[in-house]
């Protein structure tokens, strides 16, 4: 049976990645729909004013039209069917988080492990608290500082960036940087959980007991919203980001991933802006830049050419290096316990297999030691210096 929980394994990853993205784009569709509603409402003719609509619209899709209507705080009486947007939510931290546990929890040593020798309980513990930890910052942040919405960007943008640099010193790259895009996801989940929807359930409690609703309940859940808006771009590149070795490996990966989430506030900003009529470049090409310094910042060096009169390793040199660190994972049939097929289908088992991927071992094992992932496998300097010296000195 042991050799076939690897195997279950991928699927159980396969088909819960499918749910995470299904799940998300149908709470990030809704998301992005809202908010452009917001940006698109226009003055509501006098009768319908009189009703307390703030803003309408009308639109047009699928051969029919639409016109939707937003009150000031309720509608006069509440409606017999009223659609609450949470599950969307819900389900994908959910699927999220057992992602988490399947891909690196279900194997904290291999997965997550770092530079300090930590045990796989306590990498997990560490994992499970950032989560808390930035729910719980962001929270404090917000009530003390949500009418300076300035002041608290910046306090939080440095609270993440510390954060950030902190999980890089103990979790390997891949796992800090899956670990700061779940600590944005838990955010933007307990803003829904926490805060937007027991907000609407008091405003509808009210009206059931005829009351008026609190007008507070309406702008923090709206507060919490925009915040959700302008943090889903930076969550969903550094999700992404976390399968290019070239951002996990990255030497100062708080700095990476703080650069990458600001060129996604400002892509964001821009629609946000576009939506309300005002189209101002200068925050997308901003964000442009940003990627495109982060991209020249991480460009790979060419390997230098072997001194003159130094020894050039031949493939006999470097062949135990890869058998022993990369071709335990990188196989038709992987020995590296949790794994049942090779990553990304990169194979490391025969000369032309390793010849043919010398750049990414170069850029991988290298420049950015993102290989062996966790460095499980103890590569040295010196061995990575010698496979550096046999790429350099023409791969013979």
């Amino acid at each position: 049976m042991d050799f076939l929980w690897p195997y279950l394994l991928d699927w159980l990853n396969f088909l819960v990645r499918w749910l995470h993205l299904i799940t998300g784009i149908a709470w990030i569709g809704a998301s992005f729909y809202f908010v452009w509603l917001d940006n698109h409402l226009r003055e509501p003719p006098p009768e319908l004013k009189a009703r307390g609509v703030a803003g309408h619209l009308w639109a047009v899709h699928g051969g029919g039209f639409y016109n939707p209507q937003k009150y000031l705080v309720a509608p006069p009486e509440l409606p017999r069917e009223l659609h609450w947007f949470k599950w969307e939510a819900y389900v994908t931290w959910l699927s999220g988080f057992a992602l988490l546990a399947i891909v690196y929890y279900a194997n904290a040593q291999a997965m997550m492990a770092g530079a300090v020798p930590v045990g796989s309980a306590a990498l997990v513990a560490i994992g499970l608290a950032s989560l808390v930890v930035a729910w719980v910052v962001y929270d404090l942040l917000c009530k003390a500082l949500g009418d300076r919405p300035a002041v608290f960007g910046a306090l939080f943008f440095v609270f993440m960036l510390a954060a950030t640099a902190l999980l890089e010193q103990v979790l390997g790259g891949r796992a800090a940087t899956i670990h700061v895009g779940a600590m944005i996801g838990t955010i933007m989940v307990a803003n829904v959980a926490m805060v937007i929807i027991p907000g609407q359930r008091r405003m509808v409690a009210a009206m059931q007991a005829g009351a008026a609703p609190d007008p507070r309940d309406g702008l923090r859940g709206k507060q919490r919203s925009v915040h959700n808006n302008y943090l889903t771009l930076p969550v969903l590149f550094i999700m992404i980001s976390n399968h290019f070795a070239m951002i996990t490996g990255a030497r100062h990966l708080w700095l990476v991933l703080g650069a990458i989430s600001l060129a996604g506030v400002a892509i964001r900003h821009f629609f946000n802006l576009r939506h309300k009529g005002r189209t101002d470049w200068r925050w997308p090409l901003a964000g442009a830049a940003i990627l495109l310094a982060v991209a020249v910042a991480l460009a790979p060096r060419p390997p230098a050419p072997a001194a003159a009169g130094s020894a050039v390793p031949v493939f006999a040199d470097i062949a135990p290096i890869v058998a022993t660190h990369c071709a335990t994972c990188h196989a038709d049939r992987p020995t590296q316990p949790g794994f049942a097929s090779a990553p990304a289908g990169v194979l490391l088992q025969t000369p032309e297999h390793i010849r043919a991927q010398a750049p990414k071992i170069w850029q991988q094992s290298i420049q950015t030691h993102a290989m062996p992932i966790g460095n499980l496998t103890q590569m040295t300097d010196a061995e990575r210096a010698r496979l550096a010296a046999w790429i350099s000195g023409g791969m013979k």
